[in-house]
């Protein structure tokens, strides 16, 4: 199937307009961070009215101090979780680097092709001189062992040793 491809023209006239909605949802956005930053600010943060005497004025330092820790220890506990999960994301990332790098072979089939089939599909067309493999090799006799030494009848070897004879004629033979 065949795609038609799209004329440069075309293709830059789409781009505009993608870059278009884009700008105009990118201004809205930050229009919308701007009008919520400043209604948090409005609902955390109120008006300073500073007392007018001392003794208030270090409560109130007081109250800013325990607040501002309280705030830092938040940040420090956010910051914990996004150094995690940045760990985490690089691990899954190694990991589908790896995945991806790994592949199971293809378990192979057994094709029975013959010496001249299989010149054939390598050399193409060119190949037509008939391979005979068993041709060039060497012929070779088998041999026939002939038994090295006649062992004889073993139960006349066991009668002439039978009784008191046989175990001295025994013993004098190894002697």
């Amino acid at each position: 199937m065949s795609e038609k491809k799209m004329t440069s023209s075309r293709r830059h006239h789409l781009k505009s307009l993608m870059l278009g909605i884009a700008k105009t949802l990118l201004e809205k956005e930050t229009a919308q961070i701007e009008v919520d930053r400043a209604a948090y600010m409005a609902e955390h943060c109120p008006d300073l009215s500073l007392p007018g005497s001392t003794q208030e004025l270090q409560e109130a330092l007081k109250k800013l101090h325990q607040t501002i820790d309280k705030v830092d220890e938040e940040r420090y506990d956010l910051e914990a979780k996004v150094a995690k999960a940045n760990k985490e994301i690089e691990d899954l990332k190694i990991k589908v680097i790896d995945l991806k790098g790994k592949f199971k072979k293809p378990a192979l089939r057994k094709v029975r092709m013959s010496a001249d089939q299989m010149l054939q599909a390598l050399l193409g067309s060119k190949h037509k001189v008939s391979l005979d493999l068993r041709a060039n090799l060497k012929q070779v006799k088998k041999e026939v062992k002939e038994e090295a030494a006649d062992v004889g009848d073993w139960r006349k070897n066991i009668e002439d040793k039978a009784g008191m004879d046989g175990r001295k004629k025994m013993f004098e033979g190894e002697a």
